[in-house]
């Protein structure tokens, strides 16, 4: 997609054609041979600028007067991914310069990813067959609106007609479906595994776990008596009566207790360990993963020898150094107590509340899924849980509100009026920058530091927009879509309405067995001749992703749209970083050839009405 150059910048890339080669950029990460990691950043305006970074914490960077670069090193640091960011001027962002991101409702961190030095690790990409992973969009009759989730199949699945086991794994406070994806690797750790014969082949479905958040409004107080849907747990009603069901109808499942599992990590621990406690006859594993979940379930705790003959697997992890840890502990003891069988794991040198516990933890519970003499084995040999030390951190609502403070609410969308919000409190100057805008627009102060602006009956359309901060791009740190771009990477606006399909095709992300381990995009119709149909090439251009044509362009529901108003005959979109060379397709579309995604996208109308 081209991006809008303003005079200075023309004018600048003109003097440089004419001028001596300019240096290479420098990386804004790198991993030194001590194991130390050499954070850069480039931002001449800025006054101070710090790189929070979850091995080490929040340190000062220094700046290069002469190059406008600021720079820190810090470590050494264990091979694994870590989240980090950049705070300039008391404003958190993302590494501009890096593809890879922490997807969240709220916070934005970019991710480190240092390989292993004499070995791989275990979620990082080997050279092994590689299962899919689909993006899908299930209407939810629970929320009243479409939901999204992921689905891992495995590397066999499109080989044959066999039926394969769910694991049902779910993210934590904040987290959208994506974490356990971009940050988790669960596919990757699982392709691996597989490879190596140590664990099962299985289905993974990864929920997004606050559909709440989805509700356009808040519905009333039903008019028969019983709690209002904003204090009904609406994750459990989606899960149990809303996603199951598409799963179990779209994907080859076996469906029944001894093949389904649940679990997942912090509030998604709980979430599982509740749905599995509660759901015994639909679940016999489960797994938590830094959590913990009530004492109070009926006919649960004061029933062990029942629960335990109903449990294949109960398995919980926590970090000594978690804020949960003391919380884990005592529900473990507690478990130990009513004669409950539970395998624990502790770590000890994980950071604490991390993806890098979470990660180690999938690694373990994979190895025993649906693998009754493994999972046997654990059970059997599982320890009592640890000592108390009366020095172990507990949630308390002070631990909450200081980790998960009250957000602000951006965008706010009122019609097709939508106001904006950012706290900067040290900044002078804030403007909205937006596809919706002719032109930045200025944004007011309040006394708190909050900086807000509301744009007035924009036409239904998905724009991308992002915050001037005295001359730093910041994307909008309360809205949790954000696009893929290649660089730095701005939110999303999206302020259409669902469109005629009933149903939307799965967007598959597909891993090739080249050196990069380059990933792709499919979108297929539900179709008997799959194999027959025309395919359109869908190209990102230098400063687009693939991505960009399914999170910005929403190609995959354009075509289902198109499909249910008979206005398009069915055709396969591939959705590719880069053209393909000796390929041929019906019609190849490059984003790099429309000036916005409006363009991209009507384009993309004409081309498949043409077919």
């Amino acid at each position: 997609m081209k991006r809008h150059m303003n005079l200075f910048a023309v004018a600048a890339l003109l003097l440089g054609a004419c001028t001596a080669p300019q240096p290479k950029e420098t990386p804004s990460t790198v991993v030194n041979p001590d194991g130390t990691i050499t954070f850069t950043y480039q931002n001449d305006k800025a006054k101070e600028v710090q790189v929070d970074v979850q091995f080490a914490g929040r340190h000062e960077m220094t700046k290069d007067s002469l190059t406008g670069e600021w720079t820190a090193t810090l470590g050494p640091a264990a091979p694994d991914m870590y989240p980090y960011c950049f705070i300039v001027d008391g404003v958190s962002i993302m590494d501009p310069k890096n593809q890879q991101w922490f997807p969240n409702e709220g916070f934005k961190n970019s991710l480190l990813d240092i390989p292993g030095k004499d070995a791989p690790l275990i979620h990082s990409v080997q050279n092994v067959p590689h299962g899919n992973v689909e993006y899908v969009k299930y209407y939810s009759e629970t929320v009243g609106v479409y939901n999204n989730a992921i689905v891992y199949l495995p590397p066999s699945y499109g080989t044959g007609d066999k039926s394969y086991p769910v694991f049902y794994l779910i993210s934590g406070t904040t987290d959208t479906e994506e974490v356990y994806y971009k940050v988790g690797r669960m596919n990757y750790i699982l392709d691996n595994l597989i490879a190596q014969g140590a664990a099962k082949e299985m289905i993974v479905v990864l929920p997004y776990g606050n559909p709440m958040k989805l509700m356009k409004t808040m519905p009333a107080m039903p008019a028969a008596g019983g709690a209002p849907m904003m204090f009904r747990d609406l994750f459990s009603l989606d899960l149990i009566n809303d996603l199951m069901p598409y799963v179990e109808n779209n994907y080859r499942t076996i469906n029944d207790r001894d093949n389904r599992a649940i679990g997942g990590f912090s509030r998604g621990g709980n979430q599982g360990l509740m749905n599995g406690l509660t759901n015994l006859d639909k679940f016999s594993y489960l797994c938590s993963y830094s959590s913990f979940t009530t004492t109070a379930l009926e006919g649960v705790y004061d029933n062990a020898e029942d629960t335990n003959s109903k449990i294949h697997l109960f398995w919980s992890g926590v970090g000594t150094d978690d804020f949960l840890y003391g919380n884990a502990r005592d529900y473990t003891e507690f478990l130990d107590q009513k004669g409950i069988r539970c395998v624990k794991e502790y770590t000890h040198d994980k950071f604490g509340h991390t993806w890098m516990n979470a990660k180690y933890f999938l690694d373990k519970t994979y190895r025993l899924l649906f693998n009754p003499e493994a999972s046997e084995e654990a059970m059997a040999n599982a320890q009592p849980t640890m000592a108390k030390s009366g020095e172990e951190q507990q949630f308390t609502p002070g631990v909450m509100a200081r980790l998960f403070p009250r957000p602000l609410i951006s965008p706010e969308i009122n019609g097709n009026d939508v106001t904006f919000r950012i706290k900067a409190e040290k900044a002078e100057i804030v403007r909205l920058v937006g596809e919706m805008l002719n032109e930045p627009m200025a944004m007011e102060r309040d006394s708190d530091g909050v900086w807000s602006v509301t744009v007035k009956a924009i036409a239904p359309e998905v724009y991308c927009y992002y915050f001037d901060v005295d001359g730093t791009e910041v994307a909008d740190a309360q809205n949790m879509y954000l696009a893929p771009d290649n660089g730095f990477k701005r939110s999303i606006l999206d302020l259409t309405e669902a469109g005629a399909a009933k149903s939307y095709s799965p967007v598959t992300y597909m891993v090739k067995n080249d050196a990069a381990a380059t990933t792709y995009a499919v979108v297929t119709p539900k179709t008997d001749n799959a194999g027959e149909l025309p395919i359109v090439a869908l190209v990102a251009g230098a400063q687009d992703t693939f991505e960009s044509w399914f999170k910005i362009a929403k190609a995959n529901e354009i075509l289902d749209n198109m499909l249910a108003e008979g206005s398009c005959k069915p055709c396969i979109l591939k959705l590719l970083p880069s053209a393909e060379k000796g390929e041929s397709y019906k019609a190849t579309l490059n984003s790099a050839d429309y000036k916005s995604w409006a363009e991209a996208r009507a384009a993309l109308v004409e081309t498949l009405k043409a077919l």
